[in-house]
């Protein structure tokens, strides 16, 4: 169940989230998750976000006066946490615990947050079943659970546009597999109904799907992303097609939302 060991370079991390497709990761999954923050009441929330790393999502969220606490096994990703919420003003609104996220302290797994994070960990799990119940146990009845995970229905897409090479995409119709050139890692791939069929077998049936990068992973001209006219409609259209099919499901993204039932 353990989840498999990241490298971390920092500055290679750093140059993904501040390119236009890092930048999109963020901005959608964030107000994706703010549509759904309302449904809790008025803050400020505590905010549990597994294998947050360097705290990308968790500034954001600390930003908007909740409670973030970030658990992560690499203690260089939390220093730059660390160090980032700092930059931000937001020390005293995140807190780190360096542990694995698949085998939480005892102390965080009884917490009873608010709403708990399960951004890109499932693809470097060994049992998405055991680790989907783990993040959900820290929940409060009725709490908030945000998943995100790379699409398997994306990656004969992204072969296909990435490499102009359709043997390549036929090939990659069936693989459940890629690889991670930013952490040099296996990664394994899922769809969002095999995901949304472990919830509900855990008992929460009912979920929204959104979809990010739509439309961006599929523009072979990189290039022309970092151009500020040029992102901003694009970050337009993704924000605008995360909920709508067919976009969601062949999104390389996808984000899973739903609630813990009360007891």
């Amino acid at each position: 169940m353990s989840a498999a060991p990241r490298k971390f370079d920092p500055t290679a991390w750093q140059r993904w989230q501040e390119a236009p497709w890092g930048r999109l990761r963020y901005a959608v999954a964030e107000a994706n998750l703010v549509r759904h923050l309302i449904e809790l009441g008025p803050g400020p929330l505590r905010v549990l976000d597994l294998a947050g790393g360097d705290g990308g999502d968790a500034v954001r969220l600390a930003a908007r006066s909740h409670h973030v606490t970030i658990v992560d096994r690499d203690p260089a990703m939390l220093e730059v946490a660390v160090r980032r919420a700092a930059a931000a003003g937001l020390p005293e609104r995140i807190s780190c615990v360096e542990a694995d996220a698949t085998a939480l302290p005892s102390g965080i797994a009884a917490a009873e947050f608010d709403v708990v994070l399960c951004h890109n960990l499932l693809q470097y799990v060994a049992d998405v079943g055991a680790t989907l119940a783990a993040a959900l146990e820290p929940l409060r009845p009725g709490g908030l659970f945000s998943i995100l995970a790379v699409n398997r229905h994306s990656e004969p897409l992204t072969v296909a546009a990435r490499q102009s090479d359709p043997g390549a995409a036929y090939q990659a119709l069936d693989a459940d597999r890629t690889r991670s050139h930013t952490f040099g890692a296996t990664l394994t791939l899922y769809t969002a109904e095999e995901i949304a069929r472990h919830l509900a077998d855990l008992g929460c049936p009912a979920v929204s799907h959104y979809g990010i990068r739509g439309f961006c992973d599929y523009i072979p001209d990189d290039e022309r992303k970092h151009a500020p006219g040029f992102y901003a409609e694009l970050e337009r259209l993704e924000l605008a097609v995360t909920d709508r099919a067919p976009y969601k499901h062949i999104a390389r993204l996808f984000q899973l939302i739903g609630t813990v039932p009360r007891r």
